[in-house]
């Protein structure tokens, strides 16, 4: 079942801190990336934040209810496909960094 596919992972510091880019919740495609990306981030206590699986299911729940997500190109090769066969639009994005260490986000959201 699509719902429960894991797309990628995303960071927990409290049942209501997450960690975002602007509004949107960051979905990495690894539990490495995103380690990396709050360690990019400057996050001043990184081992605070549980990484936790970001299930399809949930992700367009999330999206329905009015939620924005921003996801790294791992993470969104694995959700364009489950999207497209629900009927959600998502284009096409060019990932290609403008540095080496760069980790570029696509942040999509039905508003």
């Amino acid at each position: 079942m699509s719902s429960t596919k894991v797309i990628g992972y995303f960071s927990q510091r409290s049942c209501t801190e997450l960690y975002c880019d602007g509004e949107a919740l960051v979905v990495a495609g690894s539990h490495a990336t995103m380690k990396r990306m709050l360690s990019i981030a400057g996050v001043a206590e990184p081992n605070v934040y549980s990484i936790k699986k970001a299930r399809f299911g949930d992700v367009a729940a999330g999206l329905e209810r009015g939620g924005a997500y921003a996801f790294d190109e791992e993470a969104y090769r694995r959700f364009v496909p489950l999207a497209k066969a629900q009927g959600t639009p998502c284009a096409d994005y060019d990932f290609s960094p403008s540095a080496p260490d760069d980790i570029k986000l696509v942040t999509i959201s039905l508003r």
